[in-house]
């Protein structure tokens, strides 16, 4: 009795959720209803809004702005082009693999590190190549945005790292995605799970694409690729392509509380886009209060950072040069080595606030 009580109970849910392409599952009923901030869903062959959630809502781009970043650099460089690792470059807040001061990559390289790993020093090193520096780089971008007709986007930094006056919206955000799908490249890249780069002396990098929507079977024909953003002032973002029924469809999340959301969101509005095409469900407009202290409007203030307390290994080489010197006697080296280690802990805490993925 008690078996048959149990099957049955699973039963009841089974009917009660759908599994989305064995991902995750929600209620069909409740498709229009996400957790991010913002979101919109176009139609990439008429224009037409399939779904919107306050798409006009100006938040910082986070990483997603390396989209309008590889337009410019393609618009400028020939993929052969050598690049060398500038100091500047090389001291950037972002995720691994690591470029190095002097290392030289093509420009290709150094878009697929950027766009698929989300490589922070990879988008300043192409930002100085084209412009020599990240400021000059800008006026490319927002010159690059004004030429695509928006009108509610302005970009400060080619990565995307938090910066004062840097904001788009989830309508813009899908129209640039749509103009970056034209570039060859660019869709090739962003539709790539994995990728081995080398750089001139040999290094070899292994790098996997930030896009966890590639890696569902059931969906490898249909997803075309996008690309991920993160900070803390953004929260969890992406901008994703996808095939629906041979119609090309674009979808844009801002502001998702965490990286399952993100994922999560996405497939209800891949789902409810393919419900509005078969005109199962109606285009659906919603419009929230947003408390924008918290978005745009906030004035970034970027945190002490050097380069020397970026990871616990560059501690322990600052602490070895500094403080283990032979006149300092043993009481003076122990208060040397415990107000460092409180002042890189102190710190590093700090530096984690400015990191985009």
């Amino acid at each position: 009795m008690f078996l048959f009580s149990l099957l049955l109970s699973i039963i009841l849910v089974f009917q009660n959720f759908s599994l989305v392409w064995g991902v995750t599952t929600f209620n069909e009923d409740n498709l229009e209803n996400i957790s991010a901030v913002s979101a919109i869903v176009l139609d990439g062959n008429t224009g037409k809004i399939l779904y919107a959630k306050n798409p006009h809502l100006k938040i910082p781009p986070a990483s997603t702005v390396k989209l309008i970043t590889a337009m410019v650099v393609l618009d400028n460089l020939s993929l052969d082009t050598k690049v060398k690792i500038s100091k500047h470059a090389a001291q950037t807040l972002s995720v691994g693999p690591c470029l190095y001061k002097g290392e030289v990559y093509t420009v290709k390289d150094l878009l697929y590190l950027m766009l698929m790993k989300s490589s922070n020093q990879a988008a300043v090193a192409l930002a100085e190549a084209v412009a020599g520096s990240e400021d000059r780089f800008a006026i490319l971008m927002n010159k690059k945005a004004e030429s695509l007709g928006l009108k509610e986007s302005h970009f400060v930094t080619a990565s995307g790292l938090p910066a004062p006056d840097q904001y788009t919206t989830s309508y813009e955000l899908a129209v640039i995605l749509h103009e970056a799908m034209k570039y060859p490249l660019i869709r090739k890249i962003i539709h790539t799970p994995v990728k081995i780069i080398t750089s001139a002396s040999g290094r070899t990098l292994i790098i996997r694409n930030t896009n966890k929507l590639l890696k569902i079977k059931a969906l490898r024909d249909e997803i075309l690729g996008g690309k991920t953003g993160y900070t803390r002032a953004s929260r969890h973002c992406l901008v994703n392509a996808v095939k629906v029924d041979g119609r090309l469809i674009i979808s844009a999340v801002m502001g998702a509380p965490s990286r399952q959301d993100l994922w999560v969101d996405t497939l209800k509005l891949i789902k409810f886009s393919k419900f509005v095409l078969e005109r199962r469900l109606a285009p659906v407009l919603i419009t929230t209060t947003v408390n924008t202290n918290i978005l745009a409007s906030q004035k970034i203030v970027n945190p002490y950072y050097k380069y020397k307390y970026r990871h616990r290994r560059h501690y322990y080489k600052y602490y070895k040069r500094h403080y283990r010197k032979k006149h300092y006697s043993a009481r003076r080296y122990r208060h040397k080595r415990y107000r460092h280690r409180k002042h890189y802990y102190k710190y590093s805490k700090k530096c984690k606030s400015v990191k985009s993925s």
